[in-house]
């Protein structure tokens, strides 16, 4: 399956003094997205209960790229927004890029399916700044196009069928209209397809239930394998850890609230340093896991949320993108979305606080998903999160 994202006119990054202190590397990037997604989780499950999946490591990338042809206020509110602003260096421009750049290599496996694309779609008559083009293409290996926007129908068209194909024809449909007077279109997808490296036995496979909350109980396919799993168990969050390994550094990590546990008091509690903590602190152990197959379609409008996590300046009329364009009043004027995802007994397509308490014993000898939970779909070299969700109902996309 695969992810995607729409972001049309953008921004971010400001410098800070700090020249003298040592520059970042891959893992402070990584911690700093999980705190990010963490954060933007929170304001989208504040708006509804039901399932949600997204990649923040898509919307960051976005928001990277975009950050150098930003300036001003307006960089710098992109930067803190992303928790990005700490690795900020004076004198060291392209150092958020360069990490970027070295993420996405590091991120590639030959038992992986999992590629990141970026397109530019300007105005024909839209002159974007050189120096900001060339960077594009050298960190990000970005596609530039021309486009008429003039014509709705035909640039949308030609909008969906690049992201149908970066995401191997799992998102059909990115962008739904076009508004002619659009200067310019960023666009950044990302595409997993993993398999197990324990996989599920379909004949295993068998109904069963699912409760959604107190009142409401579903019917969905539950796979079962017997196996030695990672495991933990954070007893001051009443919550369960189990570690599903993908072939090539990949893996999923389900969070599991205990069982009478409001899953919405987890909510506040996960941060990079509980997230980090949990992958320290499990242990193997022989364990019976019941997953439920489930499949979601989820659509953000982003221009609608990041407002809310600090990151306004650049839907506004005052946004200073003069590195990306010299033309006058450009602003973000969309920030779409859309993820997909679909977990199935041979693996996993998708296109998008203190450790104290957390044990390895008292091991259970079953893993039962029947009820509410979190994943999070990581690399486990540098623990870069490329995904994360929660399902309420597996029954609903």
């Amino acid at each position: 399956m695969g992810i995607l994202f729409v972001f049309a006119c953008a921004t971010f990054l400001v410098p800070i003094s700090r020249a003298q202190e040592i520059s970042p590397n891959i893992t402070e990037l990584t911690t700093k997205n999980i705190d990010f997604a963490m954060d933007l989780y929170r304001k989208i499950s504040s708006y509804h209960d039901n399932n949600i999946f997204f990649s923040p490591l898509c919307i960051s990338t976005s928001f990277a790229i975009l950050s150098m042809g930003a300036e001003g206020p307006t960089r710098a509110e992109i930067l803190k927004g992303l928790n990005l602003d700490q690795l900020e260096r004076d004198g060291q421009p392209e150092l958020i890029p360069e990490l970027f750049q070295q993420l996405q290599k590091n991120i590639t496996h030959e038992d992986l399916q999992l590629a990141q694309g970026t397109a530019l779609f300007v105005r024909i008559e839209f002159e974007v700044e050189r120096a900001f083009s060339d960077q594009i293409k050298k960190f990000f290996n970005a596609d530039i196009q021309n486009i008429d926007f003039a014509e709705p129908k035909a640039s949308k068209t030609t909008i969906n069928d690049y992201v149908k194909k970066r995401t191997g024809d799992r998102v059909n449909e990115a962008v739904s209209d076009i508004d002619p007077f659009t200067q310019m279109i960023l666009i950044n997808t990302i595409f997993f397809q993993g398999k197990w490296e324990l996989p599920f036995n379909p004949s295993h496979t068998e109904k069963d239930r699912f409760y959604v909350d107190k009142y409401n109980i579903v019917q969905v396919p539950m796979m079962f394998r017997e196996d030695k799993y990672y495991y933990a168990s954070d007893d001051a969050l009443q919550v369960k850890v189990l570690r599903l390994p993908y072939k090539g550094d990949m893996a999923m990590l389900i969070l599991l609230p205990n069982k009478d546990v409001d899953y919405t008091s987890i909510d506040d509690e996960i941060n990079a340093e509980r997230f980090l903590g949990w992958i320290k602190q499990l242990q193997i152990t022989k364990i019976e896991v019941h997953l439920p197959k489930f499949k979601m379609d989820q659509s953000y409008e982003m221009h609608k949320i990041l407002p809310h996590l600090g990151i306004a300046k650049v839907f506004e009329n005052m946004a200073n993108f003069s590195g990306l364009s010299k033309e006058q009043g450009l602003k973000v004027s969309e920030v779409l979305h859309k993820a997909v995802i679909e977990v199935d007994e041979r693996g996993t397509t998708a296109a998008a606080a203190t450790v104290t308490g957390i044990t390895g014993y008292s091991l259970p000898s079953t893993f039962i998903v029947n009820r509410p939970f979190f994943f999070f779909i990581y690399h486990e070299i540098n623990n870069s999160l490329l995904f994360m969700g929660r399902v309420i109902n597996p029954t609903k996309m």
